[in-house]
């Protein structure tokens, strides 16, 4: 299977590294800069799992890149993703299969619109990774989890031998047969945790402390509303799983935007709280139509 990874950063560049150590047909989609970077110095992982250092990794270019792929991962940012769309065009053929590991839900939309949705799997990473200023990608915990599959629940050829491609290579892969539930029960945690510390500007434990832990569990239920109204209600355990992220006394959990505002960089908001806001406005709407009519 001819893997194309869409980027090679924190965590195109982790997943796509560790499959290409595996023995996996990996080509990175890279700008030029990041070609440059990774043939003069690889594709250099620090992780507590296991370093990895590949030198010379196979890369290509949208300039470059003229045949189609079997599986293309992607991993970019949100606000990359118009840019990543372009680049990424003439690497889909009739049977390739698109796996975003995007936060939130939007983006589906954006894909499916552009490559049509029998293309385009659901996905979702739970990993904490990070590029350092000489581009090497820091994970900075234990974690490092992708699950996929079919939007509909269904399997196939095509997604056993993508399992199979993704298994066995150095973190956890896992065929889903509810991927849309897992995707939006992420959303409902990452976007209540966006918004309570980005608008505090603080970590967990520091909220905790300050009194406000009940904030953060309220939007946290808000979100959880959401993704009801919506028909994926999260499961129990994610709900008591995601109150206790957000409610720890003590915890330094902060969510990676607010890392994002703190060094200046573009950040998510749009995606991710965005949906939140338009979320709050939908079901406010939906509750409004479903009030009885005084008379």
């Amino acid at each position: 299977m001819r893997i194309l990874v869409v980027g090679a950063g924190a965590i195109g560049g982790y997943f796509g590294g560790r499959l290409r150590a595996a023995g996996r047909d990996v080509t990175f989609l890279v700008r030029a800069r990041r070609a440059a970077q990774l043939a003069e110095t690889g594709l250099v992982i620090r992780s507590p799992r296991g370093d990895l250092d590949l030198s010379n990794p196979p890369t290509i270019t949208a300039a470059t890149l003229h045949e189609p792929f079997d599986l293309i991962l992607l991993s970019c940012k949100a606000y990359d993703l118009d840019g990543a769309v372009d680049a990424l065009v003439r690497a889909v053929g009739p049977h390739t299969a698109i796996l975003p590991l995007l936060n939130g839900i939007r983006h589906l939309d954006v894909l499916d619109q552009r490559f049509g949705a029998e293309r385009v799997l659901g996905g979702q990473c739970v990993i904490s990774t990070m590029l350092d200023p000489d581009g090497r990608i820091l994970h900075l915990s234990e974690v490092h989890n992708l699950s996929f599959g079919a939007r509909d629940g269904s399997r196939s050829r095509q997604m056993e031998a993508i399992a199979s491609a993704l298994s066995g290579a150095g973190f956890e892969a896992r065929l889903s047969e509810a991927i849309m539930r897992e995707m939006w029960e992420k959303w409902v945690f990452i976007a209540a945790g966006a918004g309570i510390t980005c608008l505090m500007r603080a970590a967990i434990g520091d909220i905790v402390a300050a009194g406000a832990a009940e904030l953060a569990a309220t939007l946290l239920d808000e979100c959880g509303a959401i993704a009801a109204a919506e028909g994926f209600a999260p499961s129990e355990a994610s709900a008591r799983r995601s109150r206790t992220m957000l409610t720890t006394p003590g915890s330094a959990l902060t969510a990676s935007m607010l890392r994002d505002i703190e060094r200046g960089a573009p950040t998510e908001a749009d995606h991710i709280v965005g949906d939140l806001l338009r979320g709050v406005a939908r079901t406010a709407r939906a509750r409004s139509c479903a009030l009885p009519m005084r008379t």
